[in-house]
């Protein structure tokens, strides 16, 4: 077993480390910090986001950090209120400038918000700007099967990621599965829940004393052994460096099952459908 994070190989030829970085709900002093020490731990993915409010101090900590930007992975989000054509550009123009780089590893629709049907032309400008290779790959977030038959049938590409909320509780396994069948990467967002109740669940103590691991390390682990891409977010430093230490051991298949039993339909966000 090796302590190297692993890479996950995507449709369209790129790769990307399987273990990034979240910054959501941390302000831009504070994403700056982050992820510095992120960075400095060994992180090479960042997940932030337009909506955010912190792409200034993500860039900052990309900058301060001392790591080559060629060797970080970085994604950002295009809000649904900017979504249509030329709306998307001038966004992605305003995410470059705060972010202080001249390219995205990464650039995802945040949500499909279907009743403004924007999605498709916005799509259209993602591609418009993959060419132009100001972005390495695209993909989306929240989608839903339906969003995405569209985007497949209307332009013949294929996400590359689809990053949605998913923990041991809420398992999405029908979108997995047709991401499965499609050759889109899931990625989780939320990969913890929320509030700390999945964490105490007893499964996931008794699993965690067994392997000398914390409950969060655990389900860290589970969604990388299920080949998700997984961006834990924390502003603690310990913390950081914890949810980074998660490739020096292995759940059995008697684990991860009794970690898949912990099913609950357990929504935390909201349905892609409703939110506009």
């Amino acid at each position: 077993m090796s302590d190297t994070p692993t890479q996950l190989d995507f449709n369209d030829g790129k790769r990307a480390p399987q273990l990034g970085f979240g910054v959501w709900q941390i302000d831009d002093v504070h994403a700056a910090e982050a992820v510095e020490t992120a960075l400095q731990t060994g992180y090479r993915s960042i997940d932030t986001a337009a909506i955010y409010g912190n792409e200034k101090g993500v860039g900052d900590g990309i900058a301060r950090s001392g790591v080559a930007r060629s060797e970080i992975f970085l994604t950002t989000k295009l809000w649904n209120a900017d979504q249509g054509y030329d709306s998307t550009l001038k966004a992605f123009e305003q995410s470059l400038r705060r972010l202080g780089t001249d390219y995205v590893d990464l650039y995802l629709i945040h949500w499909p918000t279907p009743a403004k049907d924007r999605y498709l032309d916005t799509w259209k400008a993602f591609l418009r700007l993959r060419d132009e290779g100001r972005i390495r790959s695209v993909g989306v977030s929240n989608f839903q099967p339906a969003h995405l038959d569209r985007l497949l049938a209307e332009t013949g590409v294929t996400p590359a990621v689809n990053q949605i909320e998913l923990h041991p509780d809420f398992g999405q396994r029908e979108l997995v599965a047709y991401h499965a069948q499609h050759g889109i990467v899931t990625e989780s967002w939320s990969p913890l829940g929320q509030g700390g109740e999945l964490l105490q669940q007893p499964v996931l103590v008794e699993l965690a004393k067994r392997h000398g691991k914390s409950a969060a390390q655990v389900v860290l682990r589970w969604h990388l052994q299920h080949g998700y891409m997984v961006i834990p977010k924390s502003q603690t430093p310990s913390r950081i460096r914890e949810n980074f230490e998660v490739f020096d051991f292995a759940l059995d298949a008697a684990a991860m099952q009794a970690l898949d039993a912990l099913e609950a339909g357990h929504r935390i966000g909201p349905h892609p459908d409703q939110l506009q």
